[in-house]
């Protein structure tokens, strides 16, 4: 009761929960006061939240370009990606390729899985180190880098498997880092919220890291532009429910930040 009654004051004084307050939702409001408690668990997280009729991990790599270079590396990547994956001997598809829009610049974005969980990715990764093009990949590709980092994933239980789409579509990759200790719950209110943003089948895939840094929730939607993106997020707040879902979250989130990306050529997602 303290933890809930001492972060009111902040939530009720923000001008964009104000906006929405009305006769119909005054419960949801009194209600989002009193934060959810998760009972104690014996089982990690990844158990309880990611999906048991699969065993898909993912990895997310970001590349940030030299400014001078993004052109060379989209097409030094669009030429050598495809190759790589037709190989059927590497237990890993490409999911999605994109360059950042808006967000951080001259940035690339990619999303591979892997199916069959980490001895897929080993057996992947043994692979490579053996593969004269893949190594003269890397050398070329790195010349046009300032930075990389990855982490790999697990998907959400409730969220849809990323699947090839036809474009054009932006998307929009929302991550979000938590507090330690907050995975269980954010993942049981998502789990009754999702429903709320199939209509347009904008939800493209929801995942959380599992190596790299720790307690990072990503959303990937879907839309046909920046207008249709405006529509569909205001859409989402005029259905009973959402908001208790926003009420419920915000707490648990240290910091969030979006990213609208343009697909790469080669991307699945288009």
């Amino acid at each position: 009761m303290e933890r809930a009654w001492s972060l009111a004051p902040a939530y009720l004084t923000q001008p964009f929960l104000v906006g929405f307050y009305s006769k119909d939702n005054e419960g949801s409001w009194f209600r989002s006061l009193f934060v959810h408690k998760v009972d104690p668990r014996k089982d990690a997280h990844s158990t309880l939240l990611s999906k048991k009729e699969t065993s898909n991990l993912y990895k997310i790599q970001f590349h940030n370009v030299k400014p001078e270079c993004l052109d060379a590396y989209n097409s030094l990547t669009e030429a050598v990606l495809p190759k790589l994956h037709l190989d059927e001997d590497y237990p890993c598809s490409l999911v999605g390729n994109w360059n950042t829009w808006y967000g951080e610049q001259d940035q690339a974005v990619h999303l591979w899985r892997f199916s069959g969980g980490y001895p897929a990715l080993m057996d992947c990764m043994n692979k490579l180190k053996n593969n004269k093009e893949y190594l003269e990949f890397r050398k070329e590709r790195s010349q046009m880098l300032l930075s990389r980092r990855n982490q790999m994933l697990l998907e959400f239980s409730f969220w849809n498997e990323p699947q090839p789409r036809a474009g054009p579509n932006i998307y929009e990759l929302r991550t979000y880092k938590l507090k330690p200790g907050t995975m269980i719950e954010w993942g049981n209110n998502w789990a009754r919220a999702i429903k709320y943003r199939q209509e347009n089948q904008e939800a493209v895939g929801g995942f959380f890291s599992q190596i790299g840094e720790l307690y990072v929730v990503h959303h990937l939607w879907a839309y046909k532009d920046l207008q249709s993106r405006e529509e569909t997020r205001n859409a989402a707040w005029r259905k009973r429910g959402w908001d208790q879902n926003v009420y419920y979250t915000v707490p648990l989130v240290r910091h969030m930040e979006s990213r609208i990306m343009i697909p790469l050529k080669i991307s699945p997602l288009q």
